[in-house]
């Protein structure tokens, strides 16, 4: 039995829940770097956060997101387990996860400084790279430092409420974050914006951003821990039950998990390691990637959320035939939904950025710089969600080791595309090393997967994928021919004519792929219309 009290919800309606908390948590995310990319465009105070953000974020991502391996592990025990069982478990692990990261933040306040110099060696001595961009840098990390404590503790908090059936506070509360340093930039502005030097406007800015960082992450903590306590899932008290099962279980399976997923996130960093070396690319980076960032995360949450309880239920041999047909499922949605809109953002990369950033300290310039980064981004965003499905399927197993395997070898990989596309592609080639790295993940993980579970279809599940891959690239230049022919008749100037083109454009895009999606007469296009249907037409 596990620790849910109530009935258990439905597949879609825990995705509706899920999709709606994350869809405003993503909006707000998306406002925020609008008013980053307004105040500080590409310059120092933005850059030197894209660095100092990379180990925080690196640790509130991987142990603190929903999907990742701390969330992973601990859902996948509590859900087989009866709720008596969840508090001990909870506190056991939250004191052990704890204490360690405690030691983490000491050490990155201590060693703020040569932490900055091995993640970004290029703001030493590289023409066109500001001095002041690693002062500030070295600052926001070490004002960030607690974020890595409060990472363990709020993915530990999530996973449990996610277990117990709870899925609206996990995937809204991220939003914390932006309010508080939308906030903080806001009075900034109205205070300080035109009574200081260039400067000090970029240092004061820097200790904006990261003070708002680190407040939203406290915040983000406090809300799920009054929700755990609420619901009898544990307490803020330690936790010494070491010999427990499902304390053994949760660190045996978080243990690779993490590692696995870490070392992905190596791949950032890896990334920016190149990055410091161009001279605006770390700022731009990070504005093109939250543009992926914002579908790709409500429509991960969406599908493996509700999916990883299934996996972990049917890793029994003989429940592996409707286990194989959840893996298509989770397939074929990814490329639903990830082929046309990755199609649609490589068509229409540059009126995307223009509405979405260029206003304020973000000039033309910036909008060309980051509208070529999402055009990379655009093309890998099935790769990056199809690795993800798979590999939740392996925790589902309880196995977090072959991910981990996996993902060491691609850490060499990832090194080594970076350094032979940076020197044709330049930033762009950054973003295309990744998605060369996310191809291979997929592939390697199918084939191991095809080992376990004696068998996959993996020629079947093809044909429809390949038919919604050839829809999406119609799709695309559909869409950019549409954009095209509009800019000549209305021109390409003001932020209400591009905002319209960039609609029109986009929603016939993506009609027309849904049309040719229709024709494939797939049980998840079927499934997939059906819902909207029910949606907006009740």
């Amino acid at each position: 039995m596990s620790v849910n009290k109530k009935p258990s919800r439905t597949l879609a309606g825990i995705a509706g829940i899920v999709a709606v908390a994350t869809l405003i948590s993503k909006v707000f995310g998306l406002v925020r770097q609008q008013a980053i990319a307004a105040a500080f465009g590409v310059g120092a105070a933005a850059n030197a956060y894209s660095y100092a953000y990379i180990l925080p974020g690196f640790l509130l991502v991987l142990l603190g997101g929903i999907n990742g391996p701390f969330h992973s592990a601990v859902v996948s025990v509590l859900a087989k387990r009866g709720k008596q069982e969840a508090a001990s478990i909870v506190e056991t692990i939250t004191t052990i996860v704890g204490a360690g990261l405690l030691l983490v933040t000491i050490a990155m306040i201590i060693f703020a400084e040569p932490l900055i110099n091995i993640v970004a060696p290029g703001l030493n001595d590289t023409p066109g790279v500001s001095p002041l961009t690693k002062t500030i840098a070295i600052q926001q990390l070490q004002i960030m430092a607690p974020m890595a404590l409060l990472a363990g503790l709020i993915g530990i908090g999530f996973a449990t409420l996610n277990a117990a059936d709870q899925y609206w506070l996990p995937s809204i509360s991220p939003l914390f974050s932006s309010i508080t340093v939308i906030g903080g930039l806001a009075v900034l502005a109205m205070q300080l914006g035109h009574k200081v030097t260039l400067p000090e406007y970029a240092i004061l800015g820097g200790q904006v951003l990261a003070v708002g960082t680190l407040t939203g992450a406290i915040l983000q903590w406090l809300v799920q821990v009054i929700a755990q306590w609420r619901s009898g899932l544990g307490t803020l008290r330690l936790g010494f039950d070491f010999q427990h099962p499902g304390v053994r279980e949760t660190l045996k399976l978080m243990g690779p998990a993490t590692f696995s997923s870490g070392m992905m996130h190596i791949n950032v960093y890896t990334d920016l390691f190149f990055a410091s070396y161009i001279p605006q690319a770390a700022a731009s980076l990070s504005y093109a990637g939250l543009l992926v960032q914002t579908p790709l995360g409500i429509i991960s949450n969406v599908l493996l959320v509700p999916l990883l309880p299934i996996f972990s239920r049917l890793a029994a041999p003989e429940d592996w035939p409707e286990l194989k047909l959840r893996i298509r499922q989770g397939l074929v949605l990814t490329a639903l939904t990830m082929l046309p809109l990755g199609a649609i953002m490589v068509a229409l990369s540059v009126p995307i950025v223009r509405v979405v950033y260029e206003r304020g300290a973000f000039n033309r310039e910036a909008s060309s710089l980051v509208a070529s980064l999402l055009v990379a981004y655009g093309i890998g965003m099935f790769f990056y969600l199809g690795r993800d499905v798979l590999v939740r399927v392996f925790y589902g197993l309880g196995d977090g080791v072959t991910p981990f395997r996996i993902s060491m070898v691609n850490i060499f990989l990832n090194a080594l595309l970076d350094y032979v596309l940076i020197e044709p592609f330049g930033a762009p080639g950054l973003v295309f090393a990744t998605m060369g790295v996310n191809f291979a993940s997929m592939v390697m993980l199918l084939w191991r997967l095809n080992q376990r579970l004696n068998g996959l279809p993996l020629r079947e599940w093809a044909m429809p994928l390949g038919g919604l891959a050839g829809g999406s690239v119609i799709a695309g230049f559909v869409s950019w021919g549409t954009n095209y022919g509009l800019q000549q008749i209305w021109g390409s100037e003001g932020f209400l004519v591009q905002l319209l083109q960039l609609c029109v454009a986009g929603l016939v895009g993506l009609c027309l792929f849904g049309f040719f999606a229709t024709k494939l007469k797939l049980p998840e296009v079927d499934i997939f219309v059906a819902r909207i249907r029910q949606k907006f037409l009740k």
